[in-house]
This record gives C-alpha cells, structure tokens and sequence, in this order.
C-alpha cells in the first residue's frame, strides 16, 4: 500500500511510520520538522498541516493520522486549532478510500473513573483543551471511510512526554501520587498501537471506533515501581497523596498559573489520569479488526 503517516516527525508517528516502511509499504511521512523522519526505504516531506492544506502529491491508498498536539497545558484554543480543525485540513487534503486516525483514551470523562469503558461511553467532564479537541476531531470525520483508535498512556523508546514527566516529579526520594496510583489501568505499548493501526489498514477493516491498549489492564503503582527500578531510582518511594487534596492542589496551580500566564507544575486532568481506575474494554478491537495486544511490558525502559 501507498500509505501517508502525519506527525512522523514524533513518537508515535515516527514509530508508525517506521514499522510500515519495515514491512514494505510504500511511505510518506510527513512532519513540521524538515529533518523530522528518515528511513532508507521512504520519503519524508516537511508540512505544517495547520497552515493549509497539502499541495502536490496526494495519491495514496491510506492515511494515517498521527499528529497532535498532546498537551494538556495547552490553551483551548490552540489546542482545538491543531487538533480539530488541523484534522479537517488532513481530511480534506487526501481522498483516500481509508483513513486512520489516532484519537485519545482522554475523549472518555477526564473526572470520574472510567472503569472498562466502551466506545460508546465517551464524553463527561473534560478537564482540559486537549480532551475537548480530541473529541471534537474525532466529529470531523462524518461521511468518511475511517477507523478511530483510542490509545491510552502510549509508552515505549523515544517517549517524551509520560515517562519523563513521571520521573521529573521525584524529589528527595519520593514521587507523590494521588491515592498512590493504587488504581488499575490500560496502557497502551507503542508496538500494541502500531498493531492497531496495521489491523485498521486490512483490506476489508470494518470502520468504526475502537479503543486500542496492552493486552490486560494493570496495577499503575506496580508499573511505575518497576519503571522507577529499572531506571536506576529503586530507592524512590511512592507517597500517596488523598485524592482531593491532590485535586485541590491542582486547581489552585492552575488559577495561579493562568494568572502569571505560565504553565502550571501539575493539572487536574494529570491528578485525575493518576488517580483513578481508566481501564479499556478492547472487545470491539478484538472481535472486529483482529487486534492481538501483548501484556504491558517495560522491557527495556532501561533505555528509554
């Protein structure tokens, strides 16, 4: 296949990108970056898809959209002129009888616990600009031959973002956690989505939503103590902190951040995200594209 991957100039683009290139699918990526992603046997071409639409060539048989702004910090309208209408601008550049696109476990309600949701359950509280953008994008879709997948807490190498920011909050030898992340959660391995989206790009993939993740859901204390041992840190301690204290904390840095129009040192929706249960029901994903999840896994984190 001639299969296009947006954001391949990041984390999960770049890996799914480079995953089909290694299985020779014919691809371009694409990335705002002009040195963003190479691989000996692709193309990659600079394109800031918020600025236009794409000129040139556009004849391929899938899309791929990765690109995002994942920032939950992010003003509302930054985040919707990226997410949302930046996904229109993608759409509306290829016409391609697939389109895959990669949404966010963050479209569920950000507050409450979300315990074995199903696809169907999105919506509820959204505690950010990025939950609200997520699930706006996913509206642009309508009258398109597509498949959504919502991944959560994406892990692996070149991870930027979640694994760094747990590790910058340890100090003085203890990382303080709401409720101690003493929660059960879906994470979702970079080589799981990248089964995901190779499942959606089957000829014949029946369409629709899907939530995507590891194999079972897990304990996220266990994980992170495992993380943290494997990263050198054996010693840090897990403090658990009362869930509404935590949440409180963090609505005070925020109003205080917004005020001093800088970012704050932790949000509601990170409180919320680590404190309580997010787990996937993945039956449709299953059932429907074949998807065959692995167990969470931090094989190699050593290196991350």
């Amino acid at each position: 296949m001639r299969i296009a991957v947006t954001g391949a100039s990041g984390f999960v683009g770049g890996a799914v990108a480079t995953a089909l290139a290694d299985r020779d699918h014919e691809v371009v990526g694409f990335g705002r970056d002009p040195n963003g992603w190479s691989h000996p046997r692709a193309r990659y071409r600079s394109w800031d898809f918020v600025g236009g639409p794409l000129l040139g060539d556009r004849d391929f048989d899938a899309v791929v959209h990765c690109a995002a702004l994942v920032d939950e910090t992010a003003p509302r309208a930054e985040a919707m002129r990226i997410n949302r209408d930046g996904t229109r601008t993608v759409i509306r550049s290829f016409r391609t009888t697939r389109f895959v696109h990669l949404s966010s476990a963050a479209v569920y309600d950000n507050l409450g616990a979300n315990v074995e949701v199903t696809e169907s359950q999105a919506g509820g509280t959204a505690l950010c600009g990025y939950s609200e953008s997520k699930a706006a994008a996913e509206l642009e879709f309508a009258g398109t031959d597509f498949v959504i997948l919502r991944p959560r807490a994406v892990y692996g190498p070149g991870d930027a973002l979640l694994i760094p920011r747990i590790l910058g909050q340890v100090r003085r030898g203890r990382l303080a956690l709401p409720e101690g992340s003493e929660v059960r959660q879906t994470l979702t391995s970079l080589p799981n989505l990248v089964r995901a989206v190779e499942c959606a790009l089957r000829p014949g993939a029946p369409t629709g939503v899907y939530n995507v993740g590891d194999d079972t859901p897990v304990l996220l204390s266990a994980v992170l103590r495992e993380l943290l041992a494997r990263k050198g840190m054996g010693h840090v301690r897990i403090t658990p902190v009362p869930f509404r204290a935590a949440f409180a904390a963090a609505t005070a840095l925020e109003r205080t951040a917004a005020l001093a129009r800088r970012r704050p040192g932790t949000t509601r929706f990170a409180v919320a995200q680590f404190g309580r249960e997010r787990t996937l029901d993945l039956t449709a994903a299953r059932e429907r594209l074949g998807f065959r999840p692995r167990p969470t896994s931090l094989d190699g984190a050593e290196r991350w």
